[in-house]
């Protein structure tokens, strides 16, 4: 699901497949925010506590802004990198390091928290294999009906496991939320996490149920019941693409394999994104076979 995830952002940035050297070097990715909640308090600490890692992911992404500089489009077309470049003729302050920042944190941000929700959602359906049964009747494959279905599938696993299970949040006034007076300056963390499964807000919140969000489903309407991308003017700029990207996987993937998973994480680990807290080795097996 990472390899997934990750070419399908590199090919978007770059108009290049993920190669395999690329794909070892931005393994390093995946390193660096396993190790973020973790790291040092002290700014230089923290960078050199990655900093191998850090080195790896620089160097590729140093060479794809240079390529981007060279005007050399890849197979897929010119990426959203190639437009941040072109950006630099008339905006002088999208120098190479700005472009190179830009270019990691969409990598980071767009591979690692769809990679995870794809896993936490098969994962679920090995739980729930009737979800999976449901979906795939729900329409033919293409049909408007399949795909509101499919995307029910992620909606629902986006309501068990957001993408950002917490939301910091600073305050640069004093205000008052729900009958609570915030003083300015303060940090203020919203957990979708925790409204998610709100039993107030959601009726019988741990059970896994994607009919939620198809015609009908019954969930609720106050704003802020359902934030897996945020919310409000700092919502996750990406959420149109996460949520392309992954029912389009899934609408090739769920009707042809079914994973066969040799053991499955007991729990959740709550970093950066909330994981599965161990590894999902699984084989994949013809559907019906």
């Amino acid at each position: 699901m990472r390899h997934f995830a990750l070419d399908t952002i590199w090919r978007s940035l770059t108009g290049h497949p993920l190669d395999p050297a690329t794909a070892r070097e931005l393994a390093s990715v995946a390193a660096v925010v396993a190790a973020l909640p973790t790291l040092p308090a002290d700014a230089v600490e923290a960078r050199e506590s990655v900093a191998g890692d850090l080195a790896r992911i620089d160097a590729v992404a140093r060479e794809a802004v240079a390529a981007a500089r060279r005007g050399e489009p890849g197979p897929d077309g010119p990426g959203l990198l190639q437009v941040l470049v072109d950006a630099g003729e008339e905006r002088p302050e999208y120098t190479d390091a700005l472009v190179r920042d830009e270019l990691v944190t969409l990598l980071v941000a767009g591979h690692e928290t769809t990679a995870t929700t794809l896993t936490w959602l098969y994962l679920l359906l090995d739980r729930y294999p009737q979800a999976r049964r449901e979906a795939l009747a729900a329409g033919a494959g293409g049909s408007p009906e399949r795909r509101e279905a499919v995307q029910a599938l992620v909606s629902e696993t986006l309501r068990l496991y957001p993408s950002a299970w917490i939301l910091p949040r600073y305050t640069a006034e004093a205000d008052t939320v729900a009958g609570f007076a915030v003083e300015a300056d303060s940090d203020v963390l919203v957990c979708p996490y925790l409204t998610h499964r709100d039993p107030g807000l959601w009726p019988d919140p741990e059970r896994f149920d994607p009919r939620r969000f198809t015609a009908g489903g019954r969930r609720p309407t106050a704003t802020g019941a359902y934030l897996p991308f945020g919310i409000g003017p700092r919502a996750c700029l990406g959420t149109q693409f996460a949520l392309r990207e992954t029912t389009v996987l899934l609408e090739h993937l769920l009707p042809r394999y079914v994973p066969a998973f040799s053991s499955v994480p007991g729990g959740a680990s709550y970093g950066l994104t909330v994981r599965p807290d161990g590894p999902a080795p699984a084989t994949l097996a013809p559907a019906g076979g």
